[in-house]
C-alpha cells in the first residue's frame, strides 16, 4: 500500500487537529547536589506516576547530566494555570531542588514517543 502524500490539504486538515498543551522544562538548581536530594526527588518521581495515572502528565523525559541546568521536560494536558498549580506542589520544586518554566504549545492528540 503506497504511502499517502503530504498534501497541503493535508496538512491543513492535520493543523485543525491540534490542541493546546503546557510544556514544562525543569531545571535543576545546586540544591540537587545536596544531602538528602535524592529521596525528595524519588517522590517528585512517584508523583510524576501518579499525574499520569490520572491523565494530567503526558510525557515525561529526563535530561541526561549535560552542562546545562536542564533537567527534564514534560507535556501536561493541562491549562497553564493548573500546570503551575501541580508544578507549586511537586515536592522537589517546594525543596529548591528543581525550578520550572511553563510554556503553551500546540500538539497532536495521540501524539506518543516510539517504543
Amino acid at each position: 500500500m503506497p504511502e499517502q502524500a503530504i498534501t497541503d490539504d493535508f496538512m491543513r486538515r492535520m493543523l485543525r487537529k491540534s490542541r493546546h498543551y503546557s510544556m514544562v522544562i525543569l531545571h535543576r538548581t545546586p540544591r540537587r547536589d545536596e544531602l538528602g536530594a535524592d529521596q525528595i526527588v524519588w517522590e517528585h518521581g512517584r508523583r510524576n506516576f501518579e499525574l499520569r495515572r490520572r491523565g494530567q502528565l503526558c510525557i515525561v523525559c529526563r535530561v541526561e547530566r549535560d552542562e546545562s541546568d536542564v533537567t527534564g521536560l514534560c507535556i501536561f494536558s493541562t491549562n497553564k494555570e493548573e500546570t503551575a498549580t501541580i508544578m507549586n506542589d511537586d515536592p522537589a520544586v517546594k525543596a529548591g531542588i528543581f525550578t520550572y518554566e511553563i510554556h503553551v504549545v500546540d500538539g497532536f492528540p495521540g501524539d506518543s514517543l516510539s517504543s
